[in-house]
């Protein structure tokens, strides 16, 4: 399942010379706008906003950061970060606010003389736990070789897995693109890999599509090797799942995790475990 409109995954290159990545929500950010404005007078340094886009304010030198597309590529996790860019590739560094390194870095003196020595920074919206699946999922390239459902803007997604026979009537977690590739953070197998066939189809199964129910499951990504392995071991002639579930056998199976993996995992073990 895929709601977003389109996968770009061009890098974009900064503009050569000093760069400054802020946000207007930040409280150290909006304390150096007077020092990013200075700069941008006397060092014509441009100045990256990823919120509001006339923040520092409305000028030729400030760019705005609208998709994140700048602060995802070059790894901004902090604001303000001060950068020192050659060939449109950062070469140096700073986050935060602190007068001496801010001067040492620009070669420029007197920077924010009636300023606090020091600030910390603030978290860069690009690594934002709201943004930074999306974000994932619009500029990593994701080679996912499933097929994209489209839901409509006011579909209900659960009801729309219940209405394509996606479930038992049971509730499962819609399997987003972002939610699929943070399930396949927790393997290190390729995802077009075939991990059994499955009966009575005798489907291939691969790592994606394990991960993918996985995710309608509810599992974490530390779950997923557990659930590969239990999907390799129901797929074999010894377990015959082709009998299990191709007659009217009256016994379905049960996976049990026991041992360290369980511990190591944190697999539920106590309150509502069944």
């Amino acid at each position: 399942m895929h709601t977003m409109a389109e996968i770009t995954t061009a890098k974009p290159l900064l503009p050569d010379g000093l760069v400054a990545i802020v946000k207007e929500d930040c409280p150290t950010c909006v304390l150096v706008a007077p020092v990013l404005a200075d700069l941008a007078d006397r060092a014509s340094m441009t100045t990256i906003t990823q919120d509001n886009a006339a923040f520092p304010q409305a000028a030729d030198w400030v760019v705005h950061d609208h998709d994140l597309a700048y602060s995802w590529f070059h790894d901004i996790d902090t604001v303000p970060t001060l950068l020192r860019v050659v060939d449109g590739e950062p070469t140096e560094r700073l986050e935060g606010w602190k007068r001496d390194d801010w001067e040492a870095f620009t070669g420029i003196d007197d920077l924010g003389a009636d300023l606090p020595d020091w600030r910390p920074g603030c978290g860069s919206l690009s690594v934002d736990p709201n943004r930074a699946d999306e974000l994932a999922v619009r500029f990593s390239g994701s080679t996912m070789r499933s097929r994209r459902v489209e839901i409509a803007a006011l579909e209900d997604e659960w009801e729309a897995l219940y209405d394509r026979d996606w479930s038992d009537g049971l509730p499962v977690v819609p399997p987003t693109e972002a939610r699929v590739l943070r399930m396949l953070e927790g393997t290190t197998r390729a995802n077009d890999e075939i991990v059994a066939v499955v009966p009575p189809d005798l489907a291939d199964v691969t790592v994606e599509k394990i991960a993918i129910n996985a995710v309608m499951a509810g599992c974490r990504p530390d779950y997923l090797p557990v659930v590969i392995a239990a999907v390799e071991a129901i797929c074999t002639d010894d377990f015959n799942m082709h009998g299990v579930l191709a007659t009217t056998m009256d016994v379905g199976p049960i996976i049990i995790v026991n041992g360290p993996i369980a511990r190591e995992i944190g697999m539920n073990s106590g309150g509502n475990v069944l």
